[in-house]
C-alpha cells in the first residue's frame, strides 16, 4: 500500500472504490454511489447486502452534528452504516455502525518520547470520542443501537455464511 504525505504526517492510502450491491432494493439511498473507504467497510457492506436478516441498510447517507473539542465549532459526522434488521428474537432493530482501527478507539498511552504518530492518534481518538458521544445521544433519541466495529470483530465476519459465497 502506497504512503502519501498529508500535511506533516505520512499515512497509508485507504482502499476506496464503489460497492455494487446484489440486492439493490435493500439499500436505502443511491445504490449507484456506495463508496467504501477501506477493505473493512467492504466486508460489512457485503454482509449487509447478502444477509437475509438485514432488511435495509445505507452508508453515509445522513449526518449527526457534533461539537469539535479542538475548535468548539459544530461539524457533521456521517456514520459508516445504518442498518435495519431482524434480531435473533425476530424483533426489528435499527443500528448505526462505525468501522475504525482499534488504535483510534482507545485512548493512547503517552510514550516516553512524544512522536508525530502518537499526536495524530491522540487527536483522532479525541475527535472520534466527540463524534461517538453525539451519536450515542442521537441513537438514544431514535431508539437505535450504536456500535464501533474494529478489526477484532471483523476478522471473524469473513467466515459468516453469506460472505463466503
Amino acid at each position: 500500500m502506497a504512503k502519501k504525505k498529508i500535511g506533516k504526517y505520512k499515512h497509508r492510502m485507504p482502499v476506496t472504490s464503489k460497492y455494487r450491491p446484489v440486492n439493490k432494493s435493500k439499500y436505502k439511498g443511491d445504490y449507484t454511489n456506495i463508496i467504501f473507504r477501506s477493505s473493512w467497510e467492504k466486508i460489512v457492506f457485503k454482509y449487509c447486502d447478502l444477509n437475509p436478516a438485514v432488511m435495509q441498510w445505507s452508508s453515509e447517507e445522513f449526518f449527526v452534528p457534533y461539537k469539535s473539542p479542538f475548535d468548539g465549532k459544530f461539524h457533521r459526522y456521517f456514520p459508516d452504516i445504518w442498518l435495519k434488521y431482524k434480531n435473533k428474537d425476530g424483533i426489528i432493530t435499527q443500528s448505526l455502525l462505525e468501522i475504525k482501527p482499534k488504535k483510534y478507539t482507545q485512548a493512547p498511552r503517552k510514550p516516553k518520547r512524544v512522536t508525530k504518530d502518537w499526536k495524530y492518534t491522540t487527536e483522532q481518538y479525541i475527535i472520534n470520542k466527540a463524534k461517538w458521544d453525539a451519536t450515542e445521544i442521537y441513537c438514544k433519541k431514535k431508539g437505535y443501537k450504536f456500535s464501533v466495529i474494529t478489526e477484532d470483530v471483523l476478522k471473524h465476519w469473513s467466515t459468516i455464511p453469506p460472505l463466503n459465497r
